[in-house]
């Protein structure tokens, strides 16, 4: 709980800073709420098969609706990687000019405080609720401070995750009447619903077009290329590192153990679905000339390897899916950073514009090609354990899928070295000169990512062990219980 109410208390208090004042603020909030997080980290124990931590406070009993939250090493993951994520996100903003920055950091820490609701909620109604919280502040932030064309493309994002989270509601309150005895909305409760293999099927469903227009998977996925693109880089960081983080967990939390009674041929489909994302968007990932467009669609292609191999629902799979949620988050974070230092001072995201940066930004060079190196998976960077594992789980449950999938490899090495080529190496442009030295803020940013690149890349347990046996208990009916 004290995790939802720091930021939120504080998302209230910084509308009374300037704009100055409210920058230290924001990531003073921001680191509290990391070492509260450590604190609680220190305390979790890996070892056991159900929630920890739990609150729960009566609210609208008569509609089953609770405050009621808990933490097992699935979520733990999760809210490690939204307080993280949130640090970097606001320390990357000092540098920035936009008007109002007391308004947009207000907005940020609200996002963090919905997000930490989503993973934290063991109440049905309750995660939807935080759910279409996290949309408002992130509607405004594009809204107000995003490039051309903006409203258009907000309102176009708005009615798809809105008309996914109305098929989220109604497939909630659907198995909130076939809960056994009195309804309700606790986890708990929902997945003991008595719902036929045909209501099973129609839930899922549900459930799965809610997700995946969240994560993006094909053919959910067009608000996302546009509304990354035209976002501020803040916003676009909140997105792709964490907000799409949400539509997997909702599908590791809710869908699958809810859905228990569907036929398993309905995640082939949904498999596809994602095998079609990778391939797809790492396509026209290659096309693009719009370097921040690239990375858009280089995370429509990371993200469907991470839904491809989850749905196998194997143990490596959804282990592999977990890591790869938490790298990917840190990466893409790193990644549109280096956008928004480029555009900064070159004033354009076109590579043909680009060129010869690295003669004359060494430093900077080297962490781009390391936070680069992390998304290509290179081995001993942070994205080489949870690719592996999601590749061996695809390719275990369907040989097909897992060939294709791991074409991945080779698209994201193209696109990835190929913007690197363009912007770093090449015929050097007449603005590269201009590219300067890091600020203290851009050196911390991007310092704390590359941290992360090696650590995690070196020691994947770190992550693994948290989540290990709760996702063992998720494959297993038999656990779950809640630890007070």
């Amino acid at each position: 709980m004290i995790l939802i109410l720091i930021p939120l208390i504080a998302a209230l208090i910084n509308l009374v800073f300037k704009d100055k004042m409210s920058r230290v603020f924001a990531v003073s909030v921001s680191v509290l709420q990391l070492i509260y997080t450590g604190f609680i980290l220190s305390g979790f124990d890996k070892k056991a098969s159900g929630f920890q931590n739990s609150e729960f406070y009566e609210w609208y009993a008569q509609l089953g609706l609770n405050f009621s939250f808990a933490i097992d090493g699935i979520s733990m993951v999760l809210i490690l990687l939204t307080n993280i994520g949130g640090l970097l996100i606001l320390i990357s903003s000092l540098g920035n000019h936009y008007p109002n920055t007391a308004r947009l950091n207000s907005l940020i820490l609200l996002m963090l405080a919905a997000l930490n609701g989503v993973f934290l909620s063991t109440n049905g109604l309750l995660f939807y609720v935080f759910w279409e919280l996290a949309l408002i502040p992130i509607y405004f932030i594009v809204g107000i401070w995003g490039g051309e064309n903006r409203i258009k493309i907000t309102f176009k994002f708005f009615i798809y995750t809105f008309l996914g989270s109305l098929l989220m509601l109604i497939a909630l309150i659907f198995v909130y009447l076939n809960t056994p005895g009195a309804h309700s909305f606790e986890w708990s409760e929902m997945i003991k619903a008595n719902l036929s293999p045909g209501e099973s099927a129609l839930v899922l469903w549900s459930f799965f077009i809610a997700f995946a227009i969240k994560m993006p998977v094909f053919p959910f996925h067009t608000w996302q290329p546009d509304t990354y693109s035209v976002a501020p880089s803040q916003g676009t960081m909140l997105l792709s590192g964490i907000m799409l983080k949400m539509g997997v967990f909702g599908m590791i939390r809710w869908m699958y153990p809810i859905s228990a009674n569907a036929c398993n041929c309905n995640y082939y489909v949904f498999m596809v679905f994602a095998i079609v994302s990778i391939v797809y968007a790492a396509i026209i990932a290659i096309m693009q000339n719009d370097i921040k467009r690239v990375i858009a669609w280089s995370s429509i292609s990371h993200v469907g390897l991470i839904a491809a191999g989850v749905m196998t629902w194997k143990a490596e799979g959804v282990q592999g899916g977990i890591l790869q949620m938490f790298t990917h988050g840190i990466n893409i974070i790193g990644l549109f950073f280096i956008v928004e230092v480029i555009e900064r001072r070159l004033h354009t995201r076109d590579l043909n514009q680009m060129g010869g940066l690295a003669k004359n930004a060494r430093g900077f060079s080297v962490v781009y090609l390391i936070i680069l190196l992390g998304s290509v998976a290179v081995p001993l960077t942070n994205g080489f354990p949870g690719e592996f594992l999601l590749l061996s789980a695809t390719f275990k449950s369907n040989t097909i899928m897992g060939i294709v999938a791991g074409l991945t490899i080779i698209f994201c090495a193209v696109y990835m070295l190929r913007i690197y080529q363009f912007s770093m190496f090449g015929k050097e442009k007449e603005n590269a000169v201009v590219i300067g030295r890091l600020t203290i803020s851009e050196y911390l940013t991007l310092g704390l990512v590359v941290f992360f690149v090696i650590l995690i890349g070196i020691f994947p347990g770190l992550i693994l062990d948290i989540s290990e046996t709760s996702v063992n208990s998720l494959l297993n009916p038999a656990g779950g219980q809640v630890i007070p």
